[in-house]
């Protein structure tokens, strides 16, 4: 829906309910205000948590037939 189809919407709404609907909008920016932001990664933050075997890069043996 365009803001203008929006507009028109509302617009076309009694006057009660079209404070009803500014009233939702008011909540839903308070909604998204409150919504804690993403803190930005720090690289490096997993390094030494995941550890790989050293035959890791080899092929499987279920596979040596295609290999």
């Amino acid at each position: 829906m365009t803001t203008t189809n929006l507009q028109i919407e509302i617009n076309s709404l009694p006057m009660n309910l079209r404070r009803e609907v500014a009233d939702f909008v008011e909540f839903l920016k308070t909604k998204n205000k409150n919504k804690p932001k993403l803190k930005s990664r720090e690289f490096g933050y997993a390094k030494g948590k995941i550890k790989l075997d050293d035959d890791f890069d080899e092929p499987l043996e279920m596979f040596t037939d295609y290999v």
